[in-house]
């Protein structure tokens, strides 16, 4: 029962810090809902593959105009090992889903 409670107090503080790595200088906090796109990318890890997200609000006039959500099944890239420090100064090791890196060009 301990491995298990350290297992997930582990995965919930590299989960924490993968979210919070960095300030994200160029992220949006409001959308000029005149007249713009709003996309939104994410994956969600499955077993043996992942599914990328892809979401696109489309304002006009300030009102949503339509909304577009599409899916893609696309390969896994594993599993990697993760160490972190739990409270009480020990390190331990958790196996989790390796992340896509997304690079974004707009025209």
């Amino acid at each position: 029962m301990k491995k298990t409670q350290i297992f997930f107090l582990l995965l919930g503080i590299v989960s924490l810090q993968s979210c919070n790595e960095e300030y994200k200088e160029d992220e949006v906090n409001n959308i000029d809902k005149n007249a713009s796109i709003e996309t939104e990318l994410s994956v969600k890890h499955i077993d043996t593959a992942d599914v990328l997200i892809t979401k696109h609000k489309i304002w006009k006039n300030h009102k949503l105009f339509k909304e577009i959500i599409k899916t893609d099944t696309i390969p896994s890239l594993g599993d990697t090992l993760v160490s972190a420090e739990d409270n009480d100064g020990y390190e331990q090791t958790a196996k989790t889903k390796k992340d896509y890196e997304f690079y974004i060009t707009v025209q």
